[in-house]
């Protein structure tokens, strides 16, 4: 297949899968527990080469838009995928010693002292706000960008976003951590209560992977998007930064994370981007347009 018919993020998403599957094929056992992970994988990378090798980019139509938008839509699969791995390396959950280590250089566990000392009905609905717009932040965000035309940005934010996913998701398993509202369960002394938004959270979090805590993706791909945002459209950056802000905070207020879940998220999203914007190159799609029947249209080539 012709190299030049590859974004950057389609060889991300297809060595992604490459090194999990090869991560299982090593570290699986027994091997027969992870076949499904194995298939699914398999699946993946044919849909990906078929969808690169078939799908022509020309707007506007539904290929053009599947072609730089499907790793999006495979996020979700690969984040699922990742709650069959958290025991591929460890049969445990190593809080104990992350939150060890965490009251050794704080001097206290920021959760429980946040339980004991700064819960707030309106707090907790703000946070659980802010925190709950990361679920709709990526797809307004690129959606945002493919009305705009700027497919050129889809590819640049699409790569960075990707490289934040795909550093993150194997550390799920590489040190697994459930999160302060399981191994503290027994410590909080006061409920978290909202009227709208924590309700919401509470809702969307019956679907997060059990382990899956460092890092903060959340915070990392909420970061990535802040940045983007600020080098391209300040005035929506600029929106984002007490929104962003917020989001890392509501992680460990809303004992999601720990206070490393988050900085480590935070340090994986602004490697992705400083990578992305200076050593990663895109060519092929740009806005241009053509004359066809007579009619000037939008194309990408």
């Amino acid at each position: 297949m012709d190299r030049k018919l590859f974004f950057p993020f389609d060889w991300l998403v297809i060595g992604y899968m490459f090194l999990l599957s090869l991560a299982i094929l090593l570290f699986g056992r027994p091997l027969t527990n992870y076949l499904d992970e194995l298939i699914m994988n398999i699946i993946m990378v044919v849909s990906v080469l078929v969808i690169i090798r078939h799908l022509k980019p020309e707007k506007p139509s539904i290929a053009l838009f599947l072609r730089l938008l499907y790793p999006a839509i495979l996020f979700l699969l690969f984040y699922e995928q990742t709650g069959g791995l958290i025991n591929l390396l460890f049969s445990d959950f190593l809080d104990g010693k992350l939150a060890a280590f965490e009251k050794s250089i704080l001097g206290v566990n920021p959760t429980l002292w946040l339980d004991a000392n700064f819960i707030n009905i309106w707090i907790t609905e703000i946070l659980s706000l802010t925190y709950f717009t990361f679920y709709p932040m990526i797809y307004v965000f690129l959606l945002f960008l493919y009305f705009k035309g700027e497919y050129h940005l889809i590819k640049v934010s699409l790569t960075a976003i990707c490289l934040t996913f795909f550093i993150s998701f194997p550390m799920f398993f590489l040190y697994p951590i459930e999160g302060p509202r399981y191994y503290f369960a027994g410590a909080y002394i006061n409920s978290l209560n909202g009227p709208f938004f924590r309700p919401l959270v509470e809702l969307a979090q019956k679907g997060a992977v059990h382990g899956g805590c460092m890092p903060s993706t959340h915070f990392g791909v909420a970061l990535v998007i802040m940045i983007l945002c600020l080098k391209y459209y300040k005035k929506a950056g600029i929106i984002l930064i007490p929104m962003v802000a917020g989001l890392a905070l509501g992680t460990f207020y809303g004992r999601y994370h720990y206070v490393s879940d988050v900085i480590v998220g935070g340090i994986i999203g602004l490697a992705a981007t400083f990578v992305t914007l200076k050593y990663i190159r895109f060519d092929g799609i740009e806005k241009s347009s053509i004359k066809k029947n007579g009619k000037k249209i939008s194309y990408v080539s």
